[in-house]
């Protein structure tokens, strides 16, 4: 008995991990973007905010996206490429506003100045349950569908824990480098505190290193996924471009072949992001427009 499923234990594990792999994109987004939420707050709130996302990112995981995943794959999986492009279409518009904020375009900020704690939480949540979402879908859809439901929810817990831990582990402690790099600074040794020094100096500039990758991730997983998942559906061209490109320099070798792919999923979502961003523009704009007007009656 114990080694039948010490054997199912293993299976789960190890089809965990290789679908694990397929998500590395989008945990690499998740790990990216949310020290944003913390950047401003006092030291002493920086590690609870952060436990607070954590939590919220394992209530979405556990009690949203799992059991609706599972619903929908196994009662009508036809929806779950739609839900893979809506996913992919709000990352896009996610990267390219931030990537006009890069170029001195501005989205609310009289709403960012006022925002609390409480505020700050529900939007990394908030982030999370679209960045989680598509964690756990790409996750399902690499998991093989002959793995049965009891070993294919053991796969998505591992999965879900996994990459909670990681991705808000590896955040806790990039918001505490520099207090580590302050406690340095106070040794009594020489090279310590120059090192520490150096710990804090770094810091703005680690954070504005991991804003763009987290921009520039969300661009091209959201172009990916959207591709991708497009071709499944209605529409193969972006897909059939993806495969002429990728072609023509496959004998460059396998990395130059997903650089290619790569290249062509971002500057696609980039493309896509901007189209949303311009027509959300074009009608807050119109709607400024119309305020005064209607103010006047």
């Amino acid at each position: 008995m114990s080694v039948g499923l010490l054997a199912v234990v293993d299976d789960i594990l190890t089809a965990a991990l290789k679908a694990s792999a397929k998500t590395a994109g989008v945990v690499i987004d998740d790990a990216a973007v949310t020290p944003q939420y913390v950047q401003g707050l006092t030291p002493a709130r920086e590690l609870p905010v952060v436990w607070k996302i954590a939590l919220g990112s394992l209530v979405n995981k556990f009690v949203i996206i799992i059991p609706i995943a599972l619903l929908l794959s196994a009662f009508a999986p036809w929806v779950l490429p739609f839900l893979l492009i809506i996913g992919g279409t709000y990352l896009c518009f996610e990267g390219a506003e931030k990537v006009t904020e890069w170029f001195g375009v501005h989205h609310a900020a009289a709403e960012e100045e006022q925002k609390t704690e409480k505020k700050l939480v529900f939007g990394a949540i908030r982030t999370d349950l679209i960045l989680s979402t598509e964690i756990m879908l790409i996750a399902l859809d690499s998991l093989d569908p002959d793995f049965g439901i009891w070993l294919t929810l053991g796969a998505l817990v591992v999965i879900g824990l996994g990459m909670t831990l990681l991705v808000y582990g590896a955040v806790a402690l990039l918001v505490k480098i520099d207090d580590i790099g302050l406690r340095f600074m106070k040794s009594t040794s020489r090279g310590v505190r120059r090192f520490g020094a150096r710990v804090v100096a770094a810091m703005p500039a680690v954070f504005r290193v991991i804003s763009i990758v987290g921009t520039v991730a969300m661009l091209w997983v959201g172009g990916h996924l959207v591709i991708t998942n497009l071709a499944e559906t209605f529409w193969h061209g972006p897909y059939d471009l993806v495969h002429v490109i990728t072609h023509a320099v496959e004998a460059a070798g396998p990395v130059v072949v997903w650089l290619a792919d790569t290249a062509v999923s971002f500057v696609f979502g980039l493309i896509l992001g901007m189209i949303i961003v311009v027509i959300l523009l074009g009608i807050s704009r119109l709607r400024n427009r119309n305020q005064p007007v209607s103010a006047a009656h």
